[in-house]
């Protein structure tokens, strides 16, 4: 990328926060890609939340209390020079205080003595747009980043080897981020190269030595964006699933891109400008970033095709008699098509979680017991989480209990991810560790 685009910010160290640390990972790979110094925040940890605690007033979602205590951990402990440093904050319009996060950030970056620091803020306004080729490439390193972790819900709950999925994740996304920053920024042959990437982690992953259950409770997990997504905050609940005996199919991160373009798009119809040239450069971009997804997809048919995701176009459509896309805005909405569309697909049971106070998760809350009404009682479970230490084993043998009991008499039935692909026996799995 030119110098010239982005002038701000070379010379500085750009910090990705590790919503989930694999797509983080991917994220940094991009911004090098592009010629800037990026790196991913360090693990969450108690200083974290000490910290975040310390720079909030009690009202923030706890989303923003992890961010912000990550951030300025770096800044605190001396891990990155203030004048050279650039926090990566995506902000967001809609009821959600996600959209005070960068403004919040600056303060506290301000009352600490860190003018200096800067921050990036992309929004969803304008669908989360950025320089050209960095646009592209962080696009295609959200997508890679959603199938190396579907691929690692696959087979995590039917490893023989405990850990192995996990250790092959790891070396995986650190196949492509090498690809990513490495690759030429030309846009097809970058696509080429980030392709042929996924595809070794793909035949990694089908080798990996796995025996599945048939019988396994296939769970869809939906909810607040950071907090389903990063194991810290959630104290770690899709493993804890995992560990109940059930396969997780979780909502991924293309899904609220997809969702802001079409905000973007009622918007400007809304306000007569559905055939501007924002409107056009709206449809052009989604157009391409569709055609990226769908060459990034095409290798893993076989793979994904008993979860193949909903389009944004069916999730808005399910969630219309209930949250109607003109009249709620956000995860609420995206929360309830969602879950609408994986209990169609099949799922056995329906997890959704949130920050505690989260206005997303206690407006889904309300509609979830009609939903599930009207898709033949699926069971549906809000999780809320701020941090505090809460025994969830009492909630979660409720709750799995009510999956296997709605399992064993739904009518429906289903085909699992991951039929079609390799199943070891015993004795080939025992060959396979020999």
């Amino acid at each position: 990328m030119p110098a010239r685009e982005l002038p701000s910010l070379h010379g500085k160290k750009i910090y990705i926060h590790a919503m989930i640390r694999g797509g983080a990972r991917l994220m940094a790979a991009a911004f090098r890609a592009a010629g800037l110094d990026a790196e991913v925040t360090p693990p969450s940890d108690a200083a974290t939340l000490e910290i975040g605690s310390r720079c909030t007033g009690g009202d923030e979602c706890f989303p923003a209390r992890i961010t912000l205590g990550d951030y300025m951990k770096v800044l605190l402990e001396g891990k990155s020079d203030p004048a050279r440093t650039v926090f990566f904050m995506p902000g967001a319009d809609g009821p959600c205080r996600f959209g005070q996060y960068a403004v919040h950030l600056r303060r506290v970056l301000r009352e600490h003595g860190f003018e200096q620091t800067g921050i990036m803020s992309p929004s969803c306004a304008d669908g989360y747009q950025m320089p050209p080729a960095l646009h592209r490439t962080g696009w295609r390193a959200v997508i890679a980043s959603d199938i190396l972790l579907k691929l690692l819900l696959q087979h995590r709950p039917f490893e023989l080897e405990k850990g192995s999925a996990d250790a092959l994740y790891e070396e995986c996304v650190e196949h492509v981020a090498r690809t990513i920053e490495s690759a030429p920024l030309t846009p097809r042959a970058q696509l080429r190269a980030i392709r042929r990437a996924l595809i070794v982690c793909r035949d990694r992953f089908r080798a990996l030595p796995v025996r599945r259950d048939p019988d396994a409770p296939l769970l869809g997990v939906v909810g607040e964006i950071f907090c389903r997504l990063n194991s810290f905050s959630n104290a770690d609940l899709v493993r804890r699933l995992e560990e109940y005996g059930a396969q997780v199919w979780l909502s991924d991160v293309a899904e609220w891109v997809w969702y802001s373009h079409a905000e973007q798009v009622r918007l400007l119809k809304l306000a007569g400008r559905g055939f501007s040239l924002e409107a056009f450069a709206t449809r052009i971009r989604a157009w391409v970033q569709r055609r990226d997804e769908r060459y990034l997809l095409a290798p893993f048919a076989r793979d994904f095709a008993a979860c193949t995701e909903p389009s944004i176009e069916e999730i808005l459509e399910a969630a219309r008699p209930y949250l109607p896309q003109h009249g709620a805005i956000g995860e609420m909405v995206l929360n309830v098509g969602k879950a609408a569309c994986l209990a169609r697909r099949g799922v056995d049971g329906i997890v959704d979680i949130s920050p505690f106070t989260c206005m997303n998760g206690v407006v889904s809350e309300a509609i979830y017991p009609r939903l599930s009404r009207d898709l033949g009682g699926i069971p549906i479970r809000n999780f809320y989480f701020d941090g505090t230490a809460a025994d969830l084993d009492a909630d979660l043998g409720v709750f799995m209990e009510l999956v296997r009991s709605y399992r064993a008499r739904k009518a429906a039935a289903r085909v699992r991810p991951g039929a079609g692909l390799p199943v070891l026996t015993g004795r080939q799995a025992a060959m396979a560790h020999s």
